[in-house]
């Protein structure tokens, strides 16, 4: 198993407390841009993490008043005016192999989304299992908006999938701005949070699951995902055996003892 409590990232914030971690992206200065190194960071990251036993949930917070801007205009987008079909598709492939990897990691992921929150930021926060957010809080999927078509990163399966498929529609095509009031009504957001609070609520989240049987959490990710692909006996079917799993967990055994002694379970992730 890896540990990544002592990892130093170049182009990201990085924090692990009590099995916690917090990433951040660190450019508050132009709202937090995408580099193709910051892409590749990320995706290298969250692919590890599916391996790591020191990190049961992970929060991915604003920095500056902002979340993400999306690609950086200079460093992105405008090398990718340049690029032929090969390095193109590499490119578009490596920004989905980020959100794969998030899905694929195997922990939950709480977004905590202040102000700005567009393009790949969107996106992010779109990959995350759960998804806090300020008033301020402006998300938008403004692909058409430079040129570009809506299904971005796994856009068009994924969104009509939490707000519907019109609501996706109109902001996939429109790239207009969700408000955080649309967001929480619309089931985007989980809850709305003051800037002051959001990443306290966040991390109290992400400590509560943290504090749970983690490692059910991970089959209910696992699960959550794979039945996009399932019909409804093939679901229930997986999820038999998935639940026949848990039950093999000493966390479903110590669940039991805390219950007769009307106790309160210590789960332990086993």
């Amino acid at each position: 198993m890896t540990k990544l409590a002592g990892l130093a990232p170049v182009h990201f914030q990085w924090q692990v407390r009590e099995r916690i971690a917090v990433v951040r992206l660190d450019r508050p200065e132009r709202k937090n841009p995408l580099t193709f190194d910051s892409y590749a960071e990320l995706r290298d990251t969250f692919r590890a993490l599916a391996y790591a036993d020191d990190v049961d949930v992970v929060v991915f917070a604003s920095n500056g008043g902002n979340f993400c801007s999306g690609g950086d205009v200079h460093d992105i987008i405008g090398p990718l005016v340049g690029m032929d079909m090969k390095g193109l598709l590499a490119f578009t492939r490596m920004t989905g192999d980020l959100v794969k990897a998030m899905i694929g990691c195997g922990k939950p992921i709480v977004a905590a989304v202040d102000g700005v929150c567009v393009g790949a930021g969107a996106i992010i926060a779109m990959a995350s299992d759960l998804r806090l957010a300020t008033p301020e809080a402006r998300t938008a999927f403004l692909f058409t908006r430079v040129g570009l078509a809506g299904c971005d990163m796994g856009a068009c399966a994924m969104l009509p999938r939490i707000i519907g498929q019109g609501r996706a529609a109109e902001l996939l095509y429109t790239g207009r701005a969700m408000s955080a009031e649309e967001g929480a009504a619309w089931g985007f957001f989980n809850a709305l949070h003051p800037a002051d609070v959001l990443e306290d609520e966040a991390l109290k989240l992400a400590a509560r699951l943290a504090a749970g049987p983690t490692f059910a959490h991970g089959i209910t990710k696992t699960q959550l995902n794979q039945e996009w692909n399932m019909g409804l006996e093939q679901a229930i079917e997986a999820e038999a055996q998935a639940q026949a799993i848990c039950m093999q967990t000493e966390d479903f055994a110590r669940a039991y003892r805390a219950f007769v002694a009307k106790e309160k379970p210590v789960f332990e992730g086993n």
